[in-house]
């Protein structure tokens, strides 16, 4: 799939802005800090040097480290500069350009929309992008289909969300409501297809590791549970993406797919694609890797 152009970040992020945007603040202040640093050290580097000397002098240091010691504090300084400054283009990057990117390649991971009545944007997050790149796709096979973004108890981020629906106008094929990631309120099969984008991971944050790996194996499960037999389930996620396949493989689910790793946040991420069985499985599933979706 291309890259989406500049002029389409753009318009993304004037209408979906961007979640934890404090972070993308904090990473660059630090970065513009440190870079006044490393000025700083080269405009004032002799003084510096004489600082460091008398302060090594009282250790009985030979005073040729002074300079030295000045250097490699100035070098520190600035490469910490340019890793800020990457750390904040990766963090803005990831959360407005590469999550419409990715949730386009999480909508082409399904071959037939035009049979899909019902699907789940589980967590819906990014303020809906996700949800409304799959109603947009509902919208364009021109059927009955609709989605629901399930996300937790803030009232204003999904407002936002119904907000963003209207503006890419799609609203008439989306609904938004609050519910509990571990006990979906749903009933079994509800779903033809089911979807989260970097969401699960942050299911039982806060709790001791191994709680939160059970919480994540719930989510999970639900997630299967409420999907159609024969639905596809697709989930594109940060760090934990080996944990869903072993639990997908535990229930038994087909044609477990693993895409190519995708930095987001400083971290690989990974989309995994899967479907639930029409029939009782024996045997373990089989894992792919497939490159087709980066």
């Amino acid at each position: 799939m291309g890259k989406t152009s500049s002029r389409e970040w753009t318009r993304i992020y004037l209408i979906y802005g961007m979640d934890q945007c404090q972070t993308f603040v904090f990473l660059l202040c630090q970065a513009i800090l440190f870079s006044l640093l490393s000025v700083l050290y080269l405009r004032y580097f002799n003084q510096i040097s004489s600082v460091f000397e008398t302060l090594l002098s009282i250790a009985a240091v030979h005073g040729g480290a002074a300079r030295f010691a000045a250097g490699f504090t100035g070098s520190v300084t600035a490469l910490s500069a340019l890793c800020l400054f990457y750390a904040a283009a990766n963090f803005f990057y990831s959360a407005v350009p590469l999550h419409s990117e990715m949730a386009q390649r999480m909508v082409d991971a399904v071959n037939d929309w035009s049979t899909v009545r019902l699907a789940l944007d589980l967590g819906c997050c990014g303020r809906g992008i996700l949800l409304n790149t799959v109603a947009a796709r509902l919208k364009k096979e021109g059927g009955s289909g609709r989605v629901i973004g399930l996300s937790g108890p803030n009232k204003a981020e999904l407002a936002a969300t119904l907000r963003a629906a209207k503006v890419e106008g799609v609203e008439e094929y989306v609904t938004c409501r609050t519910g509990d990631a571990t006990r979906l309120p749903f009933s079994d099969g509800s779903f033809n297809v089911v979807m989260s984008g970097m969401f699960v991971h942050t299911v039982g944050r806060g709790h001791r590791e191994e709680v939160a790996t059970a919480e994540r194996g719930r989510a999970v499960a639900e997630v299967v549970r409420v999907l159609k037999e024969g639905g596809i389930g697709v989930v594109w996620d940060l760090v934990h993406v080996p944990e869903y396949v072993r639990r997908l493989q535990e229930m038994k689910m087909e044609d477990i797919r693993v895409s190519e790793r995708v930095t987001a946040f400083m971290v690989s991420s990974h989309v995994v694609s899967f479907r639930k069985p029409t029939h009782h499985v024996h045997g373990p599933p089989e894992v792919r890797l497939d490159w087709r979706f980066c």
